[in-house]
């Protein structure tokens, strides 16, 4: 038992220089997203209609969300709160793929579509909505657990 001791430390190190530390890890978590429900805004019904109104989310599980504007009217797509607690891993749009540390807006000017890709990080309730059209029902809520 007295020879195991000595070697211990310098075998762990060289083990964790060549990388054995990393086998308890499941993955890169953000390339392994669920896919949600789309959220469409407006439709042929309604202007101001919005297929969904809550989604229910888990911290560190990462999510995509395609976001579809029916072109009825312009929308401009905010959740200031949420966006500030993921991970934002990317947006995609337009055959375009935009990274960036936070999401201001997502303003549709026309039809069109965008899918963001996040990890939810801090659990709350969050509010969001169609800037300017909340009073005609363009709200939901974010629920993070």
């Amino acid at each position: 038992m007295r020879t195991f001791k000595p070697l211990f430390l310098p075998v762990l190190l060289i083990m964790s220089m060549i990388g054995f530390d990393k086998l308890h890890a499941a993955g890169d978590l953000t390339r392994r997203s669920t896919a949600l429900p789309d959220l469409l805004l407006g439709s042929e019904a309604s202007d101001y209609s919005l297929s969904q109104k809550e989604y229910q989310l888990e911290t560190g599980k990462a999510y995509q969300l395609k976001i579809i504007a029916s072109g009825q009217k312009e929308y401009a797509f905010q959740a200031p709160e949420f966006a500030t607690s993921i991970f934002l891993r990317k947006v995609e749009a337009g055959g375009v793929e935009i990274k960036a540390v936070t999401l201001t807006e997502l303003e549709f000017e026309e039809a069109g579509e965008a899918e963001i890709f996040f990890v939810p990080i801090k659990p709350g309730q969050y509010r969001f909505y169609a800037k300017g059209l909340e009073g005609k029902g363009m709200q939901g809520v974010f629920i993070v657990k």
